[in-house]
């Protein structure tokens, strides 16, 4: 990971499958700032593809980076979303 921006506000949808990673994800960005940046941790793995394809898709937000790592013995998708 190299992170080079700060986190505003953390979203943890760990557990949930798709589509709430991706829906929460809106919901929670529309409630941010231009400039804020939104970590996602989710544990569908399907998350990368389905955040990614969102961002792409979406005016005004940007998939900075996205990363896996293991936390407390499962995968978790670390997901970094960036309000334009």
């Amino acid at each position: 990971m190299t992170q080079e921006f700060t986190t505003t506000e953390t979203l943890d949808v760990r557990g949930q499958n798709c589509p709430m990673p991706v829906v929460k994800t809106k919901q929670s960005v529309d409630d941010l700032e231009s400039g804020d940046v939104l970590e996602v941790l989710a544990t569908d793995p399907g998350s990368e593809s389905d955040l990614g394809g969102w961002a792409d898709s979406t005016d005004g937000v940007a998939l900075l980076e996205q990363d896996q790592t293991e936390m407390d013995g499962e995968t978790v998708y670390t997901h970094y979303v960036r309000v334009e």
